[in-house]
């Protein structure tokens, strides 16, 4: 899995704050592979949502905007999601630094959330651990 980021104009420096005219982080989240997507999938969400391993700083509700790649599929997703949740920098138990990204409650959403548990198959119900919740 990688990432890419770009911010606002020249992706120089943090986010503006939320009274400013901010625009959402793009991520290109890319899975190459099934154990990978598993690990990033978050089932608990209703919508569906992905974990996203990033070093910048966002806060509950930020809008993330995301280019994703599935396995075995040259297709792009994009989806504009809203941050639900962040593993800090040093979390317990070994997490890697990163945020839970939810999908927004539509039509294109509720159709990859359906393919991507297709592509998990019965491995979505495993006890194997993730970097989700």
């Amino acid at each position: 899995m990688s990432e890419a980021t770009s911010t606002r104009s020249g992706g120089l420096g943090p986010p503006l704050s939320p009274g400013g005219a901010s625009r959402p982080s793009v991520i290109q989240l890319v899975f190459r592979e099934k154990g990978a997507l598993y690990a990033a999938y978050i089932p608990l969400l209703t919508e569906g949502g992905l974990f996203v391993p990033t070093t910048r700083e966002y806060k509950l509700g930020d809008d993330i905007y995301l280019l994703l790649s599935l396995p075995d599929d040259p297709q792009r997703f994009p989806v504009a999601g809203k941050v639900a949740w962040i593993t800090p920098p040093n979390a317990s138990g070994g997490r890697t630094q990163g945020v839970g990204v939810r999908f927004p409650n539509d039509d294109k959403s509720r159709q990859l959330k359906l393919k991507i548990e297709e592509l998990l198959g019965t491995s979505i119900q495993s006890a194997k651990p993730t970097q989700t919740i």
